[in-house]
């Protein structure tokens, strides 16, 4: 059993378009989380190996993929790999689905551009609520035009676009939000209970290694800019001018 219980049908006005893409090698796990997530209003697409994955990604073009990590032929991890190189499906956000329990697994998928994981088995409530949550961050703020400048660093926030000595630098979703999180309240620090909410707006306590293993992969595509990036020991993480 995948899951540990079925949502209710949800009225029809919280429906939404947003298309999911689920991966998965066991049908009976497909159609249980196919049912919760048509439940909650999605659009589901589905594919039963890697390749298929790979091929329904680029035609679909799914607003978030659920990829289980244990696949034939090709696996999750490799298939999250392939998707974030691609410039047509970099931007995706991947949750990924794991049997694994062990922490290497989880870390590993983190590390190949996976945004979150669940691991198996799972209440479907907490699987739409991070798809929801994951989603959100996805939307657009047209509200909130902003520039941040400092030094080589220059973070286009509108156009959801970073610059180091002018060269554009590729970050996935949550990897912008963490930064740009980070550099609006530059000079406070910020603890990783507070980065869990604000960047991956969960409200109950999860791993406190996701922010530091987010913000590992941020320094190194920052290069020389992640000099901004400091780490209190036993806190969290600050922005620094200098």
């Amino acid at each position: 059993m995948v899951v540990e219980e079925q949502l209710p049908p949800v009225a029809a006005k919280n429906k939404s378009t947003a298309k999911i893409l689920v991966v998965d090698d066991e049908p009976d796990a497909i159609e249980l989380i196919r049912f919760n997530l048509n439940a909650a209003g999605y659009e589901v697409i589905t594919a039963e190996d890697g390749e298929e994955a790979l091929k329904r990604a680029r035609a679909t073009a799914p607003d978030l993929i659920l990829l289980d990590i244990m696949l034939p032929e090709v696996d999750g991890l490799e298939v999250c790999k392939i998707l974030r190189r691609d410039p047509a499906t970099s931007a995706i956000p991947i949750i990924m689905l794991t049997a694994k329990a062990a922490e290497i697994d989880r870390v590993l998928g983190l590390e190949l551009g996976a945004d979150d994981y669940v691991t198996k088995p799972f209440s479907p409530r907490e699987l739409v609520l991070r798809i929801k949550s994951r989603l959100r961050r996805n939307q657009p703020n047209e509200t909130k035009a902003d520039q941040i400048r400092l030094g080589e660093l220059h973070i286009d926030i509108p156009r959801h676009q970073v610059l180091v000595q002018g060269k554009e630098i590729d970050l996935t979703a949550t990897e912008f939000k963490l930064l740009t999180v980070l550099a609006q309240r530059r000079g406070r620090v910020q603890s990783r209970d507070q980065l869990l909410q604000d960047v991956w707006e969960y409200d109950n306590m999860i791993d406190t290694r996701t922010v530091d293993t987010h913000m590992r992969r941020l320094r190194e595509k920052l290069g020389r800019a992640a000099k901004y990036l400091d780490t209190v020991r036993g806190v969290g993480y600050r922005f620094v001018e200098s």
